[in-house]
């Protein structure tokens, strides 16, 4: 715990590179205020956070030091430590500047409303009133109708742009209405077709598969015969049975007579 008999709030100044807000909490009899302390350095990143923490500090008792100075700004300084007056004199300035900002946000809101609400009565009120007479006054009525030249391109160019746009309309819709189409014809019914009695194999697109030819009979050899220099030489080709190829009878001799 911290005792708060007799402690007094100040402002530091601030350091060359500091960009911290710092005050100090010392004791008027110049006592120790923690431990082996005798002044409390406390530092805040903003002038809302330092604000927060003297009017915390103030409702705990801890009043900021005062100091008093003649009228021609050489006396000494003398310390008031009237807690009461100290507290008014706070709660009347928090008052002040709440009611300060309570005014500068209502004048900071009317007065852009205000400014528009005059400039655009004094204009309505000036055409209504002055602003034909002072066109008539000029004496060149005539010339305040003249179309520039830019205007005039602009509105030929546009002109043309409109018949171009309704001449393809006009083709588009010809297009459109002359044109014969023939439908398609309606498709073929083939339900009343059979299905074909062709062999699975055909029907399905696939060859039949044919079978092997039947083996010729071989007719036993008599056994190999010896070459005359002992190697053994096998006769199967010799003994082979010949093909079976059909014989066809020769023409008849005519007789002559």
């Amino acid at each position: 715990m911290l005792p708060l008999d007799n402690l007094k709030l100040r402002d530091v100044e601030k350091g060359f590179m500091s960009s911290k807000y710092v005050f100090a909490i010392f004791n008027t009899e110049l006592r120790n205020v923690y431990k082996d302390y005798k002044c409390l350095e406390l530092a805040c990143n903003s002038q809302e956070e330092l604000d927060s923490w003297k009017a915390s500090l103030l409702r705990a008792g801890v009043y900021p030091e005062k100091v008093a100075v003649d009228e021609q700004g050489n006396g000494p300084p003398e310390n008031l430590s009237d807690p009461q007056l100290e507290r008014q004199v706070e709660t009347i300035s928090n008052l002040v500047d709440s009611y300060m900002g309570i005014i500068y946000k209502t004048v900071r809101d009317l007065m852009p409303k205000t400014m528009m609400h005059l400039m655009i009565n004094s204009v309505k009120e000036f055409i209504s009133s002055e602003l034909l007479a002072q066109l008539y006054a000029l004496g060149e009525c005539s010339a305040l109708m003249d179309e520039s030249p830019e205007q005039q391109q602009h509105r030929v160019e546009v002109l043309q742009k409109h018949a171009a746009l309704k001449e393809a309309l006009a083709a588009i819709g010809e297009i459109s209405t002359s044109t014969c189409t023939t439908p398609l014809p309606p498709p073929v019914d083939s339900s009343w077709i059979k299905p074909s009695s062709l062999p699975k194999t055909a029907a399905s697109g696939k060859p039949g598969i044919r079978s092997h030819a039947p083996p010729v009979p071989r007719v036993p050899s008599a056994g190999p015969k010896s070459s005359p220099n002992g190697s053994r030489q096998h006769t199967s080709q010799q003994n082979r049975t010949p093909a079976l190829v059909p014989r066809r009878l020769p023409p008849a001799i005519p007789s002559v007579k």
